[in-house]
């Protein structure tokens, strides 16, 4: 991903693939997708892929937006999550997306202590 920009907004297709890692520096997985809010146009949450082998039996973990902060030094985001956090976090597989409902946003934010 290229960083050498002077613009506030980015492309969903250059925040797709881009590394996550958590605080000590361990790569975490990469996004996935974005949901976007229809009604507000902001972005949601990141959908982190991990877990599994050579992108095989990876599973999607929705990460609430306002916990990623890019690091231009890792050309990545970081989150202030540890593996064992993700272990026990809600997820799903690429071919069971979940609805995106009130009660499931709930579920996700509070799993995460974010609130919304």
């Amino acid at each position: 991903m290229t960083t050498e920009s002077t613009s506030n907004v980015i492309s969903s297709e250059r925040v797709e693939a881009t590394a996550v890692y958590n605080q000590a520096g361990d790569k975490l997985g990469s996004i996935d997708d974005l949901m976007i809010d229809k009604m507000s146009g902001q972005v949601r949450y990141a959908v982190l892929e991990f877990g599994g082998f050579l992108g095989l039996g990876t599973d999607r973990y929705p990460l609430p937006w306002n916990m990623l902060k890019y690091d231009t030094s890792m050309d990545g985001y970081v989150v202030p999550l540890d593996k064992n956090v993700l272990e026990g976090a809600p997820r799903y597989t690429q071919e069971q997306v979940p609805d995106y409902t009130t009660d499931y946003n709930r579920r996700v934010n509070d799993y995460y202590g974010v609130t919304w």
